[in-house]
């Protein structure tokens, strides 16, 4: 079976992840890749991201995520966004807090774009929230919101907690369906028990079979979904790694549908992580 007929049938999902950077302005305490102000950067690089791109749409692959670290970081990455999105639809994941309006301008851009900003936002009350992201988080990410989506720029809600009772939970999707946002565009997931949440005895374990199969590129290698390339201890993650080679991307984009193709069936993914 070719890349192209697993993702028309479903057996292999459409989205391929670039991992941009792995360091950020926040230190979360869930944080699956340690970032923060000072880590190893670990960058892809804009050429990189854009090849990786291209290959995946002539392979069949049908949509792009971008992660990090805080990927809003690299100046240049506007402008990848904007690439990116002449080839296949992106979302990007973000913490929202460093939307100046200097920035805010060069996202103009992506309006009307099939690009979405993926906004972390774990409660509906400022305390609750920045406990785990840092102070201030909450205010930023309210206030960036609307103007993101009054730009004409796409956004998701994801929120990323241990456990939340059903009146919190309500609550949060007020205040995300007041900012612009309606359900269809809020996610929620469970913490994962890798990089710095393991020292805070955080989250739910999760193995290969728990993940979907999202082919993941880092400067690293390849791995079986964005929740892998993860860091610990200041060490690279590797028990989901697939190969080190990503270029061409053919090379682990075979490998993962062998993988896929291997597993017994019914073997799905086991845990609601998106």
């Amino acid at each position: 079976m070719t890349v192209a007929a697993a993702v028309a049938a479903g057996t292999l999902p459409g989205r391929v992840w670039l991992y941009s950077n792995y360091h950020c302005n926040l230190t979360c305490t869930y944080c699956l890749t340690e970032s923060g102000p000072g880590v190893r950067r670990r960058e892809l690089g804009p050429e990189r991201m854009v090849t990786v791109a291209r290959e995946a749409k002539e392979l069949g692959f049908t949509g792009l995520g971008v992660t990090g670290g805080e990927p809003f970081l690299l100046p240049e990455l506007p402008d990848v966004l904007a690439e990116l999105a002449e080839l296949l639809p992106v979302v990007v994941l973000s913490n929202a807090t460093l939307f100046t309006p200097a920035r805010l301008a060069r996202l103009d851009q992506l309006a009307g774009t099939p690009v979405h900003i993926q906004i972390s936002l774990d409660r509906p009350d400022p305390v609750d929230n920045d406990e785990m992201r840092g102070p201030g988080n909450f205010g930023k990410v309210v206030a960036s919101i609307p103007r993101l989506i009054e730009r004409g720029i796409g956004v998701r809600v994801a929120t990323t907690v241990e456990e939340i009772d059903d009146d919190e939970l309500g609550r949060l999707c007020e205040l995300h369906r007041r900012l612009g946002v309606p359900d269809e565009d809020h996610i929620v997931r469970p913490v994962v028990r890798r990089g710095r949440a393991v020292d805070f005895d955080m989250g739910v374990e999760a193995r290969q079979p728990d993940l979907p199969a999202e082919l993941t590129i880092t400067a690293d290698g390849s791995f079986w979904s964005p929740f892998g390339p993860t860091v610990h201890s200041g060490r690279l993650d590797t028990d989901l790694l697939i190969t080190r080679t990503t270029s061409p991307l053919r090379t682990p984009a075979n490998a993962l549908l062998r993988l896929i193709e291997d597993r017994p069936p019914g073997d799905d993914a086991r845990l609601n992580i998106r």
